[in-house]
């Protein structure tokens, strides 16, 4: 019997999102036509039945099931490390790949050697087209939310339209094996979020080329799982962006984007509070504004009582 090393290994972790992943998984032979991958589940101690379901139904999948949430960037590299795809293709739960969109990703890396990292085209349940690509953050745009949609046009081989930028969505992407062993895996001090953007910094920083390419198409619903404990995510999407910018660009910008977030922050529930006065006390928009706004600013404080270190962060 004759063994070959996958084209691609699949690799998707799941937290609690059964019949989304079952979907996922079953969308995947038609979005792989044409190459050999394998896939990997990595369960983050669902309590749903996610990984009975995906035994019985895909019983070619390989699962590893965590018995708690090790978060997103642990998860990925336990599967990156059993894996033995040329590629690693990074893909959420809360996406149905179209027909040929994998084999088009993996065709591309395959034509354009200097290219360490592709990501397909995004797009909302609803067709419409899901920015997945911007500039590497800074002050400006991580105080104001307002991402810089970078991205010019990429000379390619074979003529197909594609876009050179900063960082793809972790949602869904492709990711040379060869790039993986140059700088390392995920790191796992993210628990959730960012870690994308860290990975592309340090690929990047390095000397590859990160690629958009629109002909391959990918729907995704966003966020399913952080929506089941959204204030959690909220402040672990702030610690984050704290810990890349300590990590890459140093204490005093983590320490200016800190003090910007906390005013941010302490001004929304102030103003929840107004509108909370103002409306009697049954003010849904001034009640969501203290809630988040509060406990965001209390959690950025009490972490930034430590050293504004990536460890801490």
């Amino acid at each position: 019997m004759t063994w070959s090393v996958p084209e691609a290994s699949i690799i998707i972790v799941n937290w609690n999102t059964r019949q989304l992943l079952l979907d996922c998984l079953a969308a995947l032979p038609a979005a792989t036509a044409g190459i050999e991958t394998e896939v990997w589940v990595v369960d983050n101690g669902s309590r749903d039945g996610s990984v009975a379901a995906v035994a019985a139904t895909f019983p070619d999948v390989f699962i590893i099931a965590n018995p708690d949430n090790r978060g997103f960037a642990a998860a990925n590299n336990q599967a990156i490390r059993a894996s033995s795809g040329r590629y690693v293709f990074l893909l959420n739960s809360d996406t149905i790949a179209q027909p040929a969109s994998i084999t088009r990703l993996v065709h591309f890396l395959d034509t354009h050697p200097e290219v360490g990292v592709v990501g397909p085209q995004l797009r909302n349940a609803d067709g419409s087209l899901q920015p997945s690509w911007a500039m590497f953050p800074n002050l400006i745009t991580e105080l104001t939310g307002k991402k810089i949609r970078w991205r010019r046009r990429y000379a390619t081989n074979d003529g197909s339209p594609a876009y050179e930028t900063d960082w793809l969505d972790g949602a869904a992407m492709l990711v040379r094996r060869e790039v993986v062993k140059q700088v390392g895996l995920i790191d796992e001090s993210y628990f959730m979020y960012t870690e994308e953007v860290d990975w592309c910094y340090r690929i990047k920083r390095v000397g590859w080329r990160i690629c958009y390419l629109p002909t391959s198409s990918i729907i995704h619903f966003g966020g399913q799982s952080s929506k089941q404990a959204a204030t959690r995510m909220k402040a672990e999407l702030y610690f984050s962006k704290l810990r890349f910018f300590a990590k890459h660009y140093g204490q005093t910008a983590a320490w200016l984007l800190r003090l910007g977030l906390q005013i941010i922050f302490f001004g929304k529930a102030t103003l929840g509070s107004i509108l909370m006065v103002a409306g009697g006390g049954h003010h849904p928009t001034g009640k969501q504004f203290v809630r988040d706004g509060g406990l965001l600013w209390v959690a950025i404080r009490r972490r930034g009582r430590q050293p504004l270190t990536p460890e801490r962060f």
